[in-house]
């Protein structure tokens, strides 16, 4: 067993199991869409909605900075920096992830201001991925809040340990509002990065592609361990991770009855989340598109050069567990279906062949292992110009 994995069972075992409360099931003949909002609530309490319930006193005379975007919110949808400005929090500081406060860009972040506090919302995806000591003079506790999506190479866990990093040089607490792991934290699978890519944006800590871990709990393993094999002491700060309740490691986000709001541009249902640990594995080679500036991104695959009926076979002749192929034809757009512009994508206005993967079973789908099997299949292509010679992946 790899050190990860023992460190990794260390923790769930320990204290890093932040989410002990029954999940409360929902009243006889009630739905989980049930209509009255106010006769049925969500079983999942997340951090923010612990504070909002039982107070902020944990901030009394504590001047406060928010590392957070828009899925920042309570169950009721408001959003953390009103809610702790209204309970008289002192917020002194704004920061914001990839993609920006609102979760609309898609290339560099820059700085802005907040207009309700009148606040500089100090970006972290763009002149700079670190806050200066400046942007945190005078802060004597950060709260970082923002939902994860499970896979090791989505960038808001990079922020995250960033900023403890710098917060710890500067005496300031920091404190986590756990959210779920929306692809469930009873699972972790894949390659853990190779030693050299360990530190890396996509890459900042050893672990397998899919981690299974909270954000809270991603907050301890940063905490307590780093190095290239997390064989080294981590990062040390002052660190409080106010828990959920009601949570499970068997559920989905969608069981939770918290509220989904798309955690960037890109990442639009459940199942596009599933589907990125096993699609997102070619991002790096820009000869094949994975649906961005599409309506379904990380549901497509495909390019101009690709033959798409035979693509279609070698995916089906595999029989991947949870997975239907079909085949499909597509055109990634500058102007996507939400009016939204997108950076240029690959192949944009160009007809792409290629495949639609449908998830019908996500008990029994595996992405990672599914995404094994699309390396493989992409590489055997004859006489194409994909080709894994060369491309590390994080």
């Amino acid at each position: 067993m790899s050190r990860f994995f023992r460190i990794l069972s260390t923790l769930l075992a320990g204290t890093m199991v932040l989410a002990l409360g029954a999940c409360a099931s929902a009243p006889a003949g009630k739905s989980l869409r049930h209509d009255s909002y106010e006769t049925y609530k969500p079983p999942v309490l997340s951090g923010l909605d612990i504070l909002a319930r039982d107070g902020f006193g944990m901030f009394e005379g504590q001047r406060v900075g928010i590392v957070t975007n828009h899925s920042g919110l309570t169950r009721d949808g408001e959003h953390i920096i009103d809610v702790f400005v209204e309970n008289g929090v002192d917020v002194a500081a704004l920061f914001s992830p990839e993609h920006g406060i609102r979760g609309e860009v898609d290339t560099a972040v820059s700085d802005e201001i907040d207009e309700k506090t009148g606040l500089t919302i100090h970006s972290l995806y763009g002149r700079t991925r670190r806050p200066s000591p400046e942007m945190l003079e005078g802060l004597d506790t950060i709260v970082f809040d923002i939902q994860d999506i499970g896979a090791r190479f989505y960038t808001y866990i990079g922020t995250m340990a960033n900023v403890m990093e710098v917060a710890k040089d500067q005496g300031i607490h920091f404190v986590v509002l756990d959210r779920p792991n929306p692809i469930r934290g009873d699972w972790f699978d894949g390659p853990i990065q190779d030693p050299d890519l360990v530190g890396n944006f996509t890459a900042i800590r050893p672990m397998p592609i899919a981690h299974g871990m909270t954000v809270g709990e991603l907050a301890h393993y940063f905490n307590k361990y780093s190095g290239r094999f997390a064989d080294g002491p981590g990062i040390g700060i002052g660190l409080t991770v106010v828990p959920m309740e009601g949570w499970k490691r068997s559920m989905y986000y969608d069981q939770t009855g918290l509220p989904w709001v798309n955690p960037s541009p890109n990442m639009r249902s459940l199942e596009e989340e599933l589907l990125y640990t096993m699609v997102a594995l070619t991002e790096g080679n820009k000869i094949i598109s994975v649906g961005r500036g599409t309506d379904r991104p990380f549901e497509y695959l495909g390019a101009p050069w690709v033959d798409g009926e035979a693509l279609t076979k070698a995916f089906r002749d595999r029989n991947i567990p949870g997975l239907w192929i079909m085949q499909e034809t597509f055109i990634p757009r500058k102007i996507d279906v939400s009016g939204r512009e997108n950076i240029n994508y690959q192949f944009i206005d160009e007809v792409c062949n290629g495949v639609r993967f449908v998830l019908v079973d996500r008990d029994a789908f595996n992405p990672v292992v599914a995404g094994i099997h699309k390396l493989d299949i992409l590489n055997r292509i004859p006489d194409s110009p994909y080709t894994l010679q060369g491309v590390r992946g994080n």
